[in-house]
């Protein structure tokens, strides 16, 4: 079996694949204990929860991934001082790969809550170990052979909605095209599919979903784990956007028990963007994923509880005679229970006001310029429409996977909502035409197929048609509030939460209309719309967080209950 290759593995394999030195195995046997496996052995099974982090101390370990077919393919050979692990074993969620003993192995074995009392205990050696366990997810989502198999047709729309799911996680898979690959073809024969029920996503533990939701195919591949209803939180963040992966960041790591709630994928609107370059730290600028992605392992490594794709669907308080404050309903009939909450659930993208353009989405018409849909529209001419920094972000991006561009803006210049440098970047590639005062009047084509795309000058009302099949939309978001409704948090005539002073003058800034109940970044009235504005909300609110649990726990005995939102 050859190995499998990543240009990480190739440019950082010592990192990825440190070997310990015996002091450094001597300080990690506190955390674990040790445990011998015969040859032959499964020291761990893909789709399985695995033990934890395997220090070996003698022997040598296969490290591999279940093919399409069910063949073992190869990925490297740990021996002593190897540690088997990836970023999976960080929070106890099933395994990408097998790990199997070629001949009697002796290990240490990390459990993970041990695993992340490691990296905090032992910061140096923490820091090597949650490098490599990064490094290796990275070179997993690279290979492209670990992970669930989606197969359908590609350019299918729930198809690119399994695939946005997954790669937004960072969950590595795989897409075969139902049409071409003749693995996919077996596959289908094999397990008898209907091709009129595709997709299907075939889970690492060997099991066949048909066409799943996302909460589905989350559950199976262990992103998303039943809710602990006995447990009461210190503070439940709904949203795990820059605001509320910073709030949990920083929560946990001072020793508040936390849970963040996100109906989608972690890195919000952020996550989206292709490189931020104005974010204090990265003077070479950064994606948006790769930003997100640190921010989300970061919190785990503190211990956060991360409840994604789950969605919230009503705020009220706890009638149980608890010390829980609140209740929040989600998923399948489960329920949070906490004595805060934060409210951090960002904003939803706006929409174009066009009779068919739900016909289009998911499969011509993008809110997201990731190299799923860079793929789609290789060698092609998309029009882009949006005259902000994502806008701006997208367009240089997609410049360098298609032939050409368009852009459309409604203003009649890009310098009053865009960063001068993106401004600059897009007059220097010759591949993007920016066309001012110009609206989108008409999407045309058929079976959700997108073939023709007519706009407007307004100045001149000149009317274009261009044979495009790729639309990518980027025009401002509203709050994202609906989910609150029904709760009686006071929001203002756009859908915003009001805090602080804008409800009372003696009000926290970042408080609602409930105490306990608090407003970070985006979706809060008022708040500046920058990734580092978020942060630093999502940072502010840790206090205030104390404060309110040090007031509740000092007057629990004589505090009335707290109001129904």
């Amino acid at each position: 079996m050859a190995p499998i290759v990543s240009s990480t593995l190739t440019a950082r394999r010592d990192q990825m694949f440190p070997i310990l030195a015996e002091t450094d195995i001597e300080r990690m046997r506190r955390f674990g204990e040790e445990r011998d496996y015969a040859a032959g052995d499964l020291i761990v099974q893909a789709g399985e929860i695995s033990p934890g982090l395997v220090v070996i101390l003698s022997g040598e370990v296969d490290i591999t991934q279940s093919g399409v077919l069910g063949q073992r393919e190869a990925i490297t050979t740990h021996g002593p001082g190897h540690f088997i692990g990836e970023l999976a074993q960080l929070s106890s969620r099933p395994s990408l790969v097998n790990a199997e003993a070629i001949e009697p192995v002796r290990a240490i074995i990390v459990a993970s809550p041990r695993l992340r009392d490691l990296m905090v205990q032992e910061a140096n050696l923490g820091e090597r170990v949650m490098r490599a366990l990064i490094l290796r997810r990275v070179g997993l989502l690279e290979s492209g052979v670990s992970g669930p198999i989606i197969i359908g047709p590609s350019g299918n729309g729930d198809v690119l909605r399994l695939q946005g799911l997954l790669a937004r996680n960072g969950i590595p898979h795989r897409a075969l095209d139902s049409d071409t690959d003749p693995c996919a073809k077996t596959l289908i024969g094999r397990f008898q599919i209907d091709p009129h029920h595709l997709p299907i996503v075939l889970c690492p533990s060997g099991k066949l979903l048909h066409n799943p939701g996302d909460s589905e195919v989350a559950r199976c591949v262990g992103l998303l784990r039943p809710v602990d209803g006995d447990k009461i939180y210190d503070v439940a963040i709904v949203g795990a956007g820059p605001a509320g992966l910073a709030a949990a960041v920083y929560a946990a790591s001072e020793g508040l028990s936390t849970i963040v709630l996100d109906c989608r994928a972690f890195g919000g609107q952020a996550g989206a963007s292709s490189r931020i370059e104005n974010y204090l730290g990265f003077p070479t600028g950064i994606s948006g994923m790769a930003l997100m992605a640190r921010a989300y392992n970061q919190a785990q490594k503190f211990g956060v509880d991360m409840a994604i794709p789950d969605e919230v669907k009503l705020l009220a308080a706890a009638d149980d005679g608890s010390d829980a404050r609140y209740a929040l309903a989600v998923g399948d009939g489960e329920t949070v229970r906490t004595r805060t909450v934060v409210i951090a659930s960002g904003a939803r993208y706006r929409r174009l006001d066009l009779a068919n353009l739900a016909e289009f989405e998911g499969t011509s018409v993008h809110y997201w310029a990731s190299p799923i849909e860079a793929r789609l529209c290789q060698d092609q001419e998309v029009a882009l429409v949006g005259a902000g920094n994502s806008a701006g972000q997208a367009a240089v991006y997609l410049a360098t996977q298609v032939k050409k561009v368009t852009l459309l803006a409604r203003r009649d210049s890009l310098d009053a909502t865009m960063s001068r440098y993106l401004v600059e970047r897009i007059k220097a590639q010759p591949n993007i035409e920016v066309l001012t005062e110009t609206e989108i009047t008409a999407l045309e084509g058929n079976d959700g197929k997108l073939e023709q795309v007519r706009w407007c000058n307004r100045s001149t009302d000149a009317e274009t048609r261009r044979p495009i099949r790729h639309v990518f939309l980027f025009i401002g978001a509203d709050p994202n509030t609906d989910w609150l409704a029904n709760c009686d948090i006071a929001l203002d005539g756009k859908g915003f939460v009001r805090t602080g002073p804008d409800l009372a003058p003696n009000r926290g800034l970042l408080e609602t209309n409930h105490s306990g109940v608090f407003a970070i970044g985006d979706v809060r009235r008022g708040s500046v719309k920058r990734v580092a504005a978020a942060v630093g909300e999502g940072a502010q609110v840790v206090a205030a967080l104390h404060a309110c649990l040090a007031e509740n726990s000092d007057h629990a005995a004589t505090s009335e209950p707290a109001r129904r939102p």
